[in-house]
């Protein structure tokens, strides 16, 4: 089994996961920003311990686990400047 998806495949997994955040946020009881902006934050802790438990290298030439932790810490930020 090889150790490194295709960058296809991450990136539909990121698209994926955003899509539920976006549905999980939008019922959510305290507004749709904050419910985002909470969920955003699990999911960098929970991108950064599957990055630390598969063993993926921070800064490799592949698309991982750390990337996408990356991404979502970006829309994090993102989503407290517009709020």
């Amino acid at each position: 089994m090889p150790r490194t998806l295709s960058p296809t495949r991450v990136l539909a997994r990121f698209a994926v996961r955003l899509a539920l955040l976006v549905a999980f946020a939008a019922f959510g009881s305290i507004g749709f920003g904050r419910s985002f902006a909470a969920l955003l934050w699990m999911s960098i802790v929970l991108c950064a311990l599957a990055g630390l438990v598969r063993r993926e290298p921070p800064f490799g030439t592949s698309l991982n686990h750390w990337d996408e932790g990356v991404a979502f810490g970006a829309l994090f930020a993102l989503v407290h400047i517009v709020q």
